[in-house]
């Protein structure tokens, strides 16, 4: 009604961005995924990587987009 919509969006969005960007670093620090492992087997990294992507940004959209709401 005061027309703060797109500030409120974009606002979760640098946040999801900025979240999703330091979630995926620490996973992959966790799981080994290093600039040694891309050099040797890249298709392998790529593999954890995606799936790295994939689960952090399961994590982020449930916490931010949809508010923590269990199924």
């Amino acid at each position: 009604m005061e027309g703060k919509l797109f500030e409120h969006l974009a606002e979760i969005d640098e946040t999801c961005h900025s979240c999703l960007k330091d979630m995926i670093t620490k996973m992959a620090q966790q799981e080994g995924v290093t600039e040694q492992l891309k050099a040797t087997d890249q298709m392998e990294w790529v593999q954890r990587m995606n799936s790295i992507h994939s689960r952090a940004e399961e994590v982020i959209m449930r916490e931010y987009v949809y508010g923590g709401f269990e199924e």
